[in-house]
């Protein structure tokens, strides 16, 4: 049996990893997000925020990483993921200790469509766990040990209805929450660094 894998893993991982990037055509904007390690009784575990239902929000009620659009006050992306992370789960990262590597850029897709819009993101490690403290933006707040996302038993589909067309998409549920679609693709490629 394989040893879970644990923060160092992903640690040594994302050393020599190369994200791709998207280039920014005009008009576009910016969103960044955190994907969360800590150590767990089994190996490491991935933190998840479910969105609260809002209207405005393409990804209401969507499981996510904590993150957000880039606001004119944030000096560059990593300075949105890290302002996200404190206001929607109450979590103070340390770029300079806990960021251990970005995954590639990629184009936000929201309700099915494409959104003139990169999301950028990054991925840091904790080393002990604090209390979390969510606001009005998140509903739920959920540690998923990556040794449940390494089982490929745990990977299932999901009826995706958008226009009249009708597709499987690829997911997790863990207790009841659904990962799929932008976020899932971000675990994919996280995984898929530590799985090779």
């Amino acid at each position: 049996m394989t040893p879970a894998p644990t923060t160092a893993d992903f640690r040594a991982a994302l050393a020599g990893h190369r994200p791709r990037e998207v280039v920014l055509e005009e008009g576009m904007t910016q969103a960044a997000v955190a994907a969360i390690l800590r150590p767990g009784r089994d190996g490491a575990e991935l933190l998840f925020i479910q969105r609260a239902e809002r209207p405005d929000d393409p990804w209401a009620g969507h499981m996510a990483f904590p993150g957000g659009r880039v606001d004119p006050g944030d000096a560059d992306p990593l300075a949105a993921a890290l302002r996200e992370t404190r206001e929607e789960v109450g979590l103070d990262l340390d770029p300079a200790r806990e960021r251990i590597g970005r995954l590639s850029e990629l184009r936000a897709i929201g309700r099915g469509r494409p959104l003139r819009m990169v999301i950028c993101p990054f991925v840091f490690a904790v080393e002990r766990s604090e209390p979390l403290a969510t606001n009005h933006e998140v509903d739920a707040v959920v540690w998923v040990p990556v040794t449940f996302l390494l089982d490929r038993a745990n990977r299932g589909t999901m009826p995706y209805r958008r226009e009249g067309l009708e597709l499987e998409l690829p997911c997790y549920r863990f207790r009841g929450h659904l990962i799929w679609g932008m976020t899932l693709g971000m675990v994919d490629e996280l995984l898929a660094l530590v799985a090779s």
